[in-house]
């Protein structure tokens, strides 16, 4: 679910920038009304998969009104940020991706302790390592609760793996490439034999899904202290993903974009790392006529986690208990099953993601793939990675490092050199 990563386009940055003026002029969370109903808010990025449930909660709870305000990501938390440095025009409940959480940490002052209202009790729902994201002072302050997770696998298609003399069957993909070398290898073979076509969407996904394996990436886990500049391992998964676009064997396509769902609907790339949320994705880019051609097979590597959220309560709101009890309904285990067999969005709870109706669950778009038990497996070993209080600010960089080598503009090389140079900077 999470986690688009939105361009950063001169019309985006003004969108972003006229939402983030109003929002910081506007007015609060949710109040009262005039006919006494309490008023709540939650604000959102994607599809969280709450529109029925939110229903549902009003049914139950008939002196709430809840409205539900949906941007898009880079989006939504900048202007998070915002509306807390302002002290007004947040929503009572947020979301905050994974990879935003540890900067929102660090303005914990701006935002309920949610232990507070009794959530340390629940602290035994969650996957140990998803609980211990969402809190801060060694888990006296709890920041959020956990919504969905990323777990990891590799999605492709069939037919054209098939037309490149590869294997088909999930469980034979998989053997090809137990290593990221040995995707790359798979990715000459696949070339070779069809160079009309792209091995893959685009040399970012690739870097991600590699550093998303590790137990550190540009930050220590340790200090937060910025180690991009010598963490063999960035270098590594820099070199290796642009090894994919300097052999133009990628897309060179913004993930999610408008040029990405195209080439999804032409058939253009045959395969794209795939986090539980993405499935959706892909489905509604490469449309009803591509059932059953895409497939979902283990990732290189070993899984991973790409995205995953929590709901926070912002101290601004006049409704605290009342949007701490909704937030806690939401990602009740419950919640998270039926949210998953409705969007996708993997549960982030052993209860939920273990539960038999989950595992035993079968994306018949995916060639039937049985979803719940790959990517609960995943769930099972993971291991995420650190991500530091600017992690957000240093991501781009890399990543508009990559681009240039997919464009011809850079060696890897040179890329790679000029990225930790931006990337030093930004982090002073």
């Amino acid at each position: 679910m999470s986690r688009i990563p939105v361009g950063r386009t001169t019309a985006a940055v003004a969108v972003t920038m006229a939402a983030t003026l109003v929002a910081a002029c506007g007015g609060g969370g949710g109040g009262a009304g005039d006919d006494g109903r309490i008023k709540l808010s939650i604000g959102v990025f994607s599809d969280f998969g709450y529109a029925n449930l939110i229903k549902e909660y009003q049914q139950a709870h008939p002196n709430i009104e809840i409205e539900q305000r949906t941007v898009k990501m880079e989006q939504h938390h900048t202007q998070l940020a915002t509306q807390l440095a302002g002290g007004r025009g947040a929503a009572d409940i947020v979301a905050i991706e994974e990879g935003a959480i540890a900067q929102f940490r660090q303005s914990k002052d701006k935002f309920v302790n949610l232990a507070d209202h009794g959530a340390k009790e629940l602290e035994g729902q969650w996957a140990p390592w998803k609980w211990n994201q969402g809190t801060a002072d060694g888990g006296n302050f709890v920041l959020g609760l956990g919504t969905d997770m990323g777990s990891l696998a590799l999605c492709y298609r069939r037919d054209l793996f098939q037309a490149a003399g590869l294997p088909t069957e999930r469980e034979e993909v998989g053997k090809l490439w137990p290593t990221w070398q040995d995707y790359l290898q798979v990715a000459d073979t696949f070339t070779a034999a069809t160079p009309d076509k792209k091995f893959v969407d685009t040399a970012q996904n690739v870097y991600k899904a590699i550093l998303d394996q590790t137990e550190e990436g540009y930050f220590a886990k340790a200090d937060d202290s910025f180690i991009g500049d010598s963490n063999q391992k960035v270098e590594d998964a820099f070199r290796l993903a642009a090894t994919l676009g300097e052999k133009k064997q990628t897309g060179a396509l913004a993930s999610f974009s408008q040029d990405w769902n195209v080439a999804l609907k032409q058939a253009s790339f045959a395969t794209t790392t795939c986090p539980a949320w993405a499935l959706a994705l892909i489905k509604a880019g490469a449309g009803d006529e591509a059932a059953g051609k895409w497939d979902v097979a283990a990732a290189p590597g070993g899984g991973g986690n790409w995205g995953g959220s929590f709901l926070a309560v912002p101290k601004q709101g006049k409704h605290q208990k009342e949007s701490y009890e909704l937030a806690k309904w939401l990602t009740a285990p419950e919640q998270q099953k039926r949210i998953f067999k409705e969007t996708g969005n993997l549960p982030s709870e052993p209860a939920a993601y273990q539960d038999p109706e989950v595992t035993a669950t079968k994306n018949e778009y995916f060639n039937s793939a049985p979803v719940g038990e790959i990517f609960g497996n995943s769930a099972e070993s993971l291991e995420p990675t650190y991500r530091g209080t600017k992690d957000s600010v240093v991501t781009p960089v890399f990543n508009n490092a990559l681009s240039r080598v997919e464009s011809g503009k850079q060696s890897t090389a040179e890329a790679f050199e000029q990225a930790v140079r931006e990337a030093r900077e930004a982090t002073k």
